[in-house]
């Protein structure tokens, strides 16, 4: 291909560039131009390509792969863009979308005003503005401590037993390097939540995910028969030694909660081996009944290799106020506290001092665990409201939430499949389940978080389906 240029060099000339690449080692061609005469000049070498032709610099290896196999859940997500809607020709604002893993009920009063209250004093938004330790605030994580010790019974668990991060997001990137080693087996629950694996191959780069089966494709029941699972997972285990089994309790994307008896020999069987039990506890405050299960209460300071991660975004509402914790042994605290100091050097500051004005004032007084409590009835009742609305209009096996955010639906047939067609035919959004594992491969994720304060959306959402589908 030729490319020509037309530079003005001085009066009553003109430079014309005649690029052809030097084929043939006839180099570039210039034309020297003015009004009486026309000179040519034949560059000897080729001159560097122009700017549009230069080869971009390559990314890392383990960031194009993850681009060439980007999450399900987001692909779908991008789908569902207001621009992707429009063009399937239909109103972005009459989309119902179920899809969001977000809750939506509203932050506590007095937190708000925390932040008010830092903001407007001069001198503490000064102050908000200046690094913390690297750990975090210590008194916040006594504060923490103090909320475990309120809420859910925990004893024994101090400040040296938290360390603060920029959010649980990046607590459990970090947590995965300080637990484990490149190449490590890690035992994952299927289905889980499909961010996982990802941020398994960006910080723990050739590791064996390995995947314990907790719901039955055929029944659709989860853990079916507990005593089975928990000889499959010594099994899996015997033969593997993985350093890392991860749960997560209220489970994303079924909501349901580990069987104390399954997760009481995960505990043991890894302690004994020198591995790691992680909980992910990101739906803690989420629970449904009258108490949660005992190992809510499990101390880290009680079973050395127990690891647990938090976050601000669900029971505060702090989705976009990013915020989260681990809490373990102090061996471990200190290893990410070295990780720390590499990935975030320190938590944000500003949070830390709104977090610790509200629960310093919030657990004195009672209200803490009243707003917990007045929260979690909340996402209790949208559950129920999900369920009953999935019986009468869609017919379909489903869940029951123990907890969490979700439910999980049997749809027969391929979900992204499924889905599309749903959202194209109803404008309502599900999530494919085979992000999730391979045991939700012919299921949605359902989510009732973002209408928590209205129910009648979740009822709406469902007829639409079930008259697409033929039910009613």
């Amino acid at each position: 291909m030729i490319f020509v240029s037309l530079i003005w060099i001085f009066p009553l000339y003109w430079l014309y560039l005649i690029k052809d690449g030097g084929r043939n080692g006839k180099g570039d061609i210039f034309l020297l131009l003015n009004s009486n005469n026309l000179t040519t000049l034949i560059c000897p070498y080729p001159l560097p390509p122009s700017r549009d032709n230069m080869p971009k610099p390559a990314l890392s290896k383990i960031v194009e792969e993850q681009i060439k196999k980007p999450s399900p859940i987001r692909q779908i997500m991008k789908m569902a863009e207001r621009k992707n809607i429009i063009n399937m020709g239909l109103d972005p604002d009459d989309v119902i979308s179920f899809g969001g893993g977000w809750v939506n009920h509203e932050a506590p009063e007095e937190f708000r005003k925390s932040y008010i209250q830092v903001c407007s004093d001069k001198k503490e938004f000064h102050k908000s503005g200046a690094y913390s330790a690297t750990p975090g605030d210590s008194d916040l994580r006594d504060l923490i401590a103090n909320y475990e010790k309120e809420i859910f019974g925990i004893k024994d668990l101090t400040c040296d037993n938290v360390i603060i991060g920029q959010s649980s997001t990046q607590v459990t990137h970090d947590t995965f390097i300080c637990l484990a080693d490149p190449g490590d087996a890690i035992l994952l629950l299927d289905p889980t939540y499909a961010n996982y694996p990802g941020q398994m191959d960006f910080a723990l780069p050739n590791s064996k995910i390995l995947h314990l089966q907790v719901l039955d494709p055929a029944t659709w029941t989860y853990l079916p028969d507990v005593n089975k699972t928990i000889e499959d997972f010594k099994s899996i285990f015997s033969e593997h030694k993985p350093k890392l089994v991860l749960i997560p309790s209220p489970d994303n994307p079924s909501s349901k909660m580990i069987h104390p008896e399954l997760l009481s020999t995960m505990r043991d069987v890894t302690k004994e081996a020198g591995s790691f039990l992680l909980i992910d506890h990101a739906y803690k405050t989420q629970y449904f009944g009258d108490s949660p299960p005992k190992y809510f209460s499990w101390s880290p300071s009680e079973h050395e290799n127990l690891v647990t991660l938090h976050s601000n975004s669900k029971w505060a509402r702090g989705l976009g106020r990013r915020l989260g914790w681990v809490e373990a042994a102090e061996h471990v605290i200190d290893g990410m506290e070295r990780i720390q100091q590499c990935s975030i050097l320190c938590p944000d500051s500003l949070h830390q001092m709104a977090m610790k004005a509200y629960l310093s004032k919030a657990l004195e007084d009672g209200t803490l665990k009243q707003y917990v409590e007045e929260v979690r009835r909340s996402y209790e009742e949208a559950a129920n409201t999900t369920i009953s609305a999935i019986d009468h209009h869609l017919g379909k096996p489903r869940l029951e939430p123990d907890g969490g955010l979700y439910t999980v639906m049997h749809v027969g047939e391929d979900s992204d499949e499924f889905v599309l067609r749903v959202l194209k035919n109803t404008g309502v959004l599900f999530i494919p389940g085979k992000g999730f594992g391979e045991s939700l491969k012919n299921g949605v994720r359902i989510s009732y978080g973002p209408w928590v304060g209205n129910h009648e959306k979740i009822k709406e959402g469902m007829e639409r389906v079930g008259k697409y589908l033929g039910k009613n």
